[in-house]
């Protein structure tokens, strides 16, 4: 059966050269995507020109008006043509295409948003007067004279209507405006000495949707109040400065403690060199760097700004600019993984605050509810007296007297505990339904879940001993041998020297096949075939691989839950306490090997809150 393909004519093609108005509605489908494209474009042309304060307007989710107004150093009547005309730039000169030092380079933007809509431009340079051009569907108008203090406005109103069938891809007005807000957080994120503000203008009403005011002092500083304004306070309370240089490589942000993970990876923020990125490289040696402290289905939040010579990262291998290539992507994703690692070692044992936010939230009693004018009578209360002797006869004589078996009990206490202030986490002073420690510190108490807390003291312990001691190998009797394509055969040699370092020992067999001549012994029975093929998709999804790696964490991580103190033994005080001053002394003891809390810390100003004593 013959099924005809209605891209191929059976008539000899003709080669044509397009005309430039087709050209330019091309162009402008790669770069302008949707009306969040055309702010990304119009936002990052001002932060070129040297903006410190950014306005965005915009009506029906950009689709009928997009309007930038920034107060840079603006153009002449005479930059006006060049501006608007395609490839026609101020960022580079073309003799260095990898020494690129601004947010734009083609000259392509201006060129495609008055190719699919109607573009005005307005614009003055201090000492000149100010000059307007306006571009529709393509077709530029001659530069006219125009009133503007200082600066340059961009407006453009009815965006794609050249090219309709655009329009019909759109999503709502509600999804579009989202996906603009979203831009302009990103970029408000990598600028924080630079004010956006962000407004929807509808049915003549005007409605700040995002407002940033220029942060000031040093950047880590003007860093921290704009991602409180951003992601809010808990991001910033729960985060940790990254600040770290290798390689001519340097990472600057804050990256959140593992217990502020979050369920999704909506809170991930990378740039490089202020440009906002989607990066399968970094994002996965972000991802690489919590493995040892997050759940499969939790994510890290973090804000990360990598700083790279402009010669060292190609920006120039996607039309909207979103991705990069680095000369050496290894040295980046190192930093990355061991300059998060770092940071989060020498957090030591601290946990996130939300989890004693939470935890209170969680004691805060329900809120009474009015009992009916016509429900039936309350039966008659008790005499003070009567409560008071029923009370009496049915309270134990003592903590001390309480039997520890009971489902009830409340705390036994602990005799001879020693003082608080010298410690963080504090003294034990008891011990509840045979897995929570109650401990008092300076200002508060501690509760300890002594099961993940010790899993996570017996894993780093264990890992410690692997680290110096190394991986054992386990030599196979008879190599098993696993036919793969030619392609995948070479791309698993290419890291054999790494896989070799953590126990898995491989060598070619002739054609596409390979040879597993050795296995790390603490896994067992492997499946060597399962193995190299899940190798070679975390290669083809991340570019490097630490599956193996990966599997003994995931073996140590469970003989130490094994091996651990479990839920439901009693333990000494001296026990007790030895299990704290072991948690302060131990990176990573805030968060089980799950990502859990060990602990929740609760101050005492918050409990007397909880009973109106404040």
């Amino acid at each position: 059966m013959n099924i005809p393909t209605p891209n191929i004519s059976t008539d000899r093609p003709v080669i044509r050269a397009l005309d430039e108005a087709a050209i330019n509605r091309i162009a402008a489908g790669e770069v302008v995507e949707r009306p969040a494209s055309a702010v990304k474009e119009l936002v990052e042309n001002a932060l070129d020109a040297g903006a410190t304060r950014i306005a965005i307007d915009f009506s029906e989710g950009g689709k009928t008006l997009i309007r930038v107004t920034d107060d840079g150093v603006g153009m002449t009547a005479d930059d006006l043509p060049l501006a608007v005309a395609r490839h026609a730039t101020s960022k580079i000169d073309g003799s260095d295409l990898l020494n690129i030092r601004s947010f734009g380079f083609r000259g392509e933007a201006l060129a495609s948003l008055g190719a699919v809509g109607r573009l005005v431009i307005t614009s003055r340079v201090k000492g000149q007067d100010a000059a307007q051009i306006a571009v529709t569907g393509g077709r530029m108008g001659d530069v006219r004279p125009a009133a503007l203090t200082r600066g340059t406005v961009v407006e453009l109103r009815d965006l794609f209507y050249a090219t309709p069938a655009r329009l019909k891809f759109l999503r709502t007005d509600r999804a579009e405006a989202q996906a603009i807000a979203e831009v302009v957080r990103r970029l408000a994120m990598a600028e924080p000495f630079v004010g956006f503000t962000l407004t929807e203008i509808s049915e003549g009403q005007s409605r700040v949707l995002f407002r940033a005011d220029p942060m000031s002092g040093d950047l880590f500083d003007a860093l921290h109040g704009r991602l409180t304004g951003i992601l809010g306070s808990d991001f910033t309370q729960n985060a940790l400065k990254i600040d770290l240089e290798r390689d001519g490589l340097r990472l600057l942000g804050y990256a959140a403690l593992p217990t502020y993970s979050r369920g999704s990876s909506a809170q991930q923020f990378l740039f490089v060199n202020g440009r906002p990125v989607q990066d399968r490289l970094l994002l996965g040696a972000l991802r690489v760097a919590y493995f040892d402290f997050l759940s499969r289905d939790r994510h890290p939040a973090a804000v990360l700004n990598l700083i790279v010579d402009p010669e060292r990262v190609d920006v120039n291998v996607h039309p909207a600019k979103s991705e990069v290539r680095f000369r050496e992507p290894e040295a980046a994703r190192s930093l990355i993984i061991s300059g998060l690692r770092h940071a989060l070692s020498g957090a030591g044992h601290r946990a996130s605050t939300t989890v004693a936010s939470e935890t209170l939230a969680a004691m805060r009693p329900e809120p009474a509810v009015m009992r009916p004018l016509w429900s039936a009578p309350l039966p008659e209360r008790p005499s003070f007296t009567a409560t008071q002797a029923a009370y009496a006869a049915q309270a134990p004589a003592g903590f001390a007297e309480a039997p520890s078996a009971r489902a009830d009990a409340v705390v036994e206490p602990v005799e001879g505990a020693q003082q608080t202030a010298d410690h963080p986490l504090g003294a034990a002073r008891g011990h509840v339904h045979e897995n929570y420690i109650i401990a008092q510190t300076a200002d508060g108490i501690v509760i300890v879940d002594q099961h993940a807390a010790h899993e996570r003291l017996v894993y780093e312990r264990l890992k410690r001993q692997m680290a110096a001691h190394g991986i054992t190998r386990q030599a196979l009797l008879i190599p098993e041998i696993v036919e793969l394509s030619l392609g995948d055969a070479a791309r698993l040699l290419e890291v054999a020297e790494a896989l070799e370092s953590v126990g898995l020992l491989i060598e070619p067999f002739g054609g596409g096949a390979i040879a597993v001549r050795e296995v790390p012994a603490i896994l067992g029975q492997v499946n060597a075939g399962a193995l190299l093929k899940d190798v070679l998709d975390e290669l083809a999804d991340a570019g490097q691989s630490d599956l193996v790696k990966a599997k003994i964490d995931a073996v140590l991580s469970r003989m130490a839950c094994h091996g651990s103190v479990r839920s439901g033994r009693q333990m000494r005080p001296e026990e007790m306490n030895a299990l704290l001053r072991e948690m302060e002394a131990t990176p990573h003891s805030g968060q089980c090997n799950h990502g859990r809390p060990t602990y929740v810390e609760l101050k005492l100003s918050d409990i007397e809150k909880l009973f109106g004593r404040r």
